[in-house]
Parts: structure tokens; C-alpha cells; sequence
């Protein structure tokens, strides 16, 4: 009987010891749940910023088609055969310097027989003179003669100027683009021969919404920048400004130049024109830091929790984005201390560690 109860008594005790250890783990179990959302769990290691301020410049930028400062095509106003090419792809020529020469048999010809008359001409004048000067004949048949004489000297004048129609010439110096014309191609009024441009300045027409007008001036700074060349920048100046709005845009025209030495710049190129309006100082943070949901900027901002750091999201205003910064215009000040990448391995609340903060370059280097 004795040895029954004691077996019953351990029994006992063990289901009593097997409770009491299973509330034990329960009750911790949930206590470091509840540490680990408080900011009491293993804190996860980030990059860490202190915001700073930055050079922030306000900008207009638009786009342009790049042309030279004269650009023609040139063609021949008459049908005929060509019998010499006097130029190369490619080559510089000067202005009146001979491209084409055109068959021209039939005015050289026209030419030669307006000269034998003209030499006619001066002879009977002059022997007409001569008898009007002595009394011999009437003065009258003697002005009839000079006025035969200058008639033949117009007609040369009228072939030569036909002959030149078959002499094409530069009509400014410039650069001779590709051409397909040959010795004995048949060409025709309006067919291309060459084109020709003139690329030591760069013409680019933009145009400019109207509220932008008391900014415009001529001679204002201007910066263009080619999609066709990655990386330069070429400067210039507003030449011209169109004297009307279009009323259906409500944008005004204006033309820059810009100095093309080098001939980097192409007629036809796409290029980004930018006006500087001014320079401006402003809170700023690396474009790692920022996340954005829809038209919602936020950061995360690191603060003091109850055990340590913790990382909060928090909603900013945005601006300007130059040089890889972006302008903060509310929800952060100088001085803050944010999580600067690696985003996405922070949760809002989250404990985080990391090293001490480092400025967020707020230094005098201006953004682009």
C-alpha cells in the first residue's frame, strides 16, 4: 500500500513539474516576441548620413535641333550635262570657289558671236564719228551707230552672264557634305548636287514657355548638351529672340550659337539646351536614401528607441535632383542622421546599428 502511494506522489510531482516548465517557456517565449517589436531585438546593421545641405541649381532645360549658321543645298536652274567636279566629300571650300562646270558649247558659242558684233559695232561707230566730227555726215547717223554699239555690248553682257549659269560656285565657305554627281551626269533644274554648310557656329532653335520671358535676354549664358555625345557640354549665348508668342502654345522662339571650333557639333543633332537661373543652397540627401511610392518621398530617419536605435519612415518633400542628391524642401533638417542604403532590409520601427554617421556632403562642390 505504502510502496503504491509513493508512486503515485512522483507521478504527481511530474505532471506538476511538466506545468510549471511549459508555462515557464510560454511566458518568456511571448516576452521576447514583445522585446523583439520594441526595439529590443538584434539590431539590424545599416549605412548611416548625417543630412547636410547642398548646392542645388534652378534650371530651364528644353530641346533643340542643332543647324549650321548657314546650311544650303545647292542645285542648278538649268537642265544640262556636268563636265567637271571640282570638289571632294567632305572638303572645306570658300565662298566663290568652282564646284561644277556644266556643258556650255552653245554659250561659248553665243558668247563669240556677241563679241564679232560688238567689234563691228565699234568700228562703224567709230567711222561714223569721224565723218559727223569733219561735216562729212549727219550727227544724227553718228548717235544711231553708238546707240547700235552699246546694244552689241549688252548682248555680250546677256551671254556671259548665260555662261556663268553653267559655272556653279560656293555661295559662302563651308564644308561640302556627300554627293553622288559624276562628270556626264544629266541634271536638271532643282536636283540636289552637294550640300553645303557652314559649322564653325552652332544654330539651335528651342522654344520657351512664356512665363520664362522676363529671363530671356540677349547674350544670356547658354549650355547645350548633344544625346549624339554623352558627357560634353558645349557653352554659347541667346542670339535672337523671336518678336511673338504662338498663341497656340504659348511659347516664344529664341536661337543660340554656339562656337564650334572643332566641328564636334552637327547640323541635325538633337540637343538639350539649359538656362542657369540661379544658384540656391538647400537640404539634401543621396538618391540611395530616398524611397518613392507613387508621388510619396520617405526616408528612413534614425532615432533614439527605449533600447537603442530604431530606423522610422519618414514622408519628405522633394525638389530638385542633380549630381545623384536629391533636395529635401520639408520633413528632414541638417543634422539628421538617416539610413543612406540598403533600403530594403529595413522595416519601419526596426532596430539598426551601424557606424557613426557621416556627413552628407553638404560641402561647396555645385550638383550638376
Amino acid at each position: 500500500m505504502i510502496r503504491r502511494h509513493f508512486f503515485l506522489v512522483v507521478a504527481l510531482v511530474a505532471v506538476v513539474l511538466m506545468l510549471v516548465v511549459g508555462g515557464a517557456k510560454l511566458a518568456f517565449g511571448g516576452k521576447e516576441k514583445q522585446g523583439a517589436g520594441g526595439g529590443g531585438g538584434r539590431a539590424t546593421p545599416v549605412s548611416q548620413l548625417v543630412v547636410g545641405q547642398r548646392l542645388f541649381t534652378d534650371r530651364i532645360e528644353v530641346l533643340g535641333v542643332a543647324k549650321g549658321r548657314q546650311s544650303v543645298t545647292i542645285t542648278s536652274n538649268t537642265a544640262e550635262l556636268i563636265t567637271a567636279v571640282h570638289f571632294s566629300d567632305g572638303q572645306t571650300v570658300s565662298r566663290g570657289q568652282v564646284l561644277v562646270e556644266l556643258k556650255a558649247d552653245q554659250e561659248n558659242a553665243g558668247i563669240s558671236e556677241a563679241r564679232a558684233r560688238l567689234a563691228q559695232a565699234e568700228r562703224d561707230y567709230q567711222r561714223w564719228k569721224t565723218l559727223a566730227d569733219k561735216g562729212i555726215a549727219p550727227r544724227a547717223t553718228a548717235e544711231q551707230y553708238l546707240a547700235s554699239l552699246e546694244t552689241a555690248r549688252a548682248v555680250v553682257g546677256s551671254a556671259q552672264a548665260q555662261k556663268l549659269d553653267r559655272v556653279i560656285r560656293a555661295p559662302f565657305s563651308g564644308k561640302v557634305g556627300i554627293s553622288d554627281i559624276a562628270p556626264g551626269t544629266l541634271i536638271s533644274p532643282g536636283t540636289a548636287i552637294a550640300t553645303l554648310d557652314d559649322v564653325s557656329v552652332i544654330r539651335v532653335d528651342f522654344s520657351i514657355p512664356d512665363r520664362y520671358l522676363t529671363t530671356l535676354r540677349i547674350g544670356l549664358p547658354i549650355m547645350a548638351r548633344p544625346d549624339a555625345l554623352p558627357g560634353e557640354a558645349f557653352q554659347g549665348r541667346i542670339a535672337q529672340i523671336d518678336t511673338r508668342i504662338d498663341p497656340a502654345t504659348r511659347a516664344i522662339k529664341a536661337r543660340a550659337e554656339f562656337p564650334n571650333p572643332e566641328g564636334r557639333m552637327r547640323p541635325g543633332m538633337l540637343v538639350k539646351v539649359a538656362i542657369d537661373q540661379g544658384v540656391r543652397t538647400s537640404v539634401a540627401v543621396p538618391e540611395a536614401a530616398v524611397q518613392f511610392e507613387g508621388t510619396q518621398a520617405s526616408v528612413f530617419l534614425i532615432t533614439q528607441g527605449p533600447k537603442g536605435q530604431i530606423a522610422r519612415r519618414t514622408n519628405v518633400a522633394t525638389g530638385l535632383d542633380q549630381g545623384g542628391y536629391v533636395e529635401i524642401q520639408s520633413g528632414l533638417k541638417v543634422g539628421d542622421k538617416i539610413v543612406a542604403d540598403g533600403l530594403n532590409r529595413v522595416q519601419d520601427g526596426a532596430p539598426v546599428g551601424g557606424g557613426q554617421g557621416k556627413p552628407g556632403n553638404g560641402g561647396e562642390r555645385k550638383a550638376r
